[in-house]
């Protein structure tokens, strides 16, 4: 049972980086391509507090959300005036450079070897050791993000983001301030990701640059986009089906050296059927170009 509570602990972190990242990519449009930066930067920010300066975990996840929206605006608002490819392109670069300085700062991070003893969360001063109870914290975070995105989306505010997605030119047309908008947006989708980076740092008590990798915001990409583009449950499926199903093949009894490659090849197997046949997820609506 631990280990399937476990399973479903990563899915809710990776549901509730998947719902951030849908709000840049599905909802406005924009082509981002290094997610796994705020997810780090949130990770870090409260691990280190945590461990340097012996702050409570909730604090630490605070300031680990503020500490990502605040780098968001800083890199959106110079890196939002690009379009496209473009962007696309500068966001794989931010995604390579936080992971960079994750790896050499080492005075701060420790570089390769990691942050070990991380404090898990506390609650009546009580830490949550239990992946049962940990479960439970991941989820009602899964679900208040759900509940406040899916606010946001269908706002005036949202309204806007869908118009910016299907023509910016007619947006700004309109009267409508697309750049701020846009930075706007980024800024809320880094915010939500630092929290998940600080939910994984204490859940697992240990973490190096190897979980920030650029492999990591593909895998996020393909989760909001397998599960639906532009839809908030949609997001939550795609990170559930793409974390528990390949972690069935485990019990089907085969040998390491086979079900690995095999899980991959699945994985990959459904996402080229669905790109194919459903090119907006399984409940989205729009296609991501």
């Amino acid at each position: 049972m631990e280990y399937i509570f476990y399973i479903f602990v990563i899915a809710g972190i990776y549901a509730i980086l998947s719902l951030s990242l849908n709000l840049t990519v599905g909802f406005t449009g924009l082509p981002v391509l290094g997610h796994a930066a705020f997810f780090c930067i949130g990770a870090y920010t409260s691990s280190i507090l945590a461990l340097k300066a012996g702050l409570t975990p909730w604090i630490g996840l605070i300031a680990g959300a503020c500490t990502s929206a605040m780098s968001g605006a800083i890199i959106g608002y110079p890196s939002l005036r690009l379009k496209g490819d473009y962007l696309a392109f500068t966001t794989f670069g931010l995604g390579v450079i936080v992971y960079s300085v994750a790896k050499n700062w080492v005075t701060l991070t420790r570089g390769p070897v990691g942050l070990p003893g991380i404090p898990r969360f506390t609650i009546f001063g009580k830490e949550i050791t239990e992946d049962f109870q940990y479960l439970f914290l991941v989820w009602i975070f899964v679900l208040t993000n759900m509940f406040l995105i899916n606010r946001l989306v269908n706002s005036p505010f949202g309204r806007v983001l869908r118009s910016i997605r299907e023509d910016e030119i007619a947006s700004e047309t309109l009267g409508k301030n697309t750049s701020k908008y846009k930075l706007s947006v980024f800024v809320a989708s880094a915010f939500f990701a630092g929290i998940a980076g600080s939910l994984y740092a204490h859940y697992t008590t240990f973490i190096d640059p190897s979980s920030f990798t650029m492999t990591e915001s593909i895998t996020v990409l393909l989760m909001v986009i397998f599960g639906g583009v532009g839809n908030v449950p949609g997001s939550v499926l795609g990170a559930v089906i793409l974390v528990v199903l390949p972690e069935l093949l485990r019990f089907l009894g085969l040998p390491s050296s086979i079900a690995a490659p095999m899980r991959q090849m699945i994985y990959g197997l459904l996402l080229v059927i669905l790109m194919l046949r459903r090119p907006q997820g399984i409940m989205g609506t729009y296609k991501f170009r």
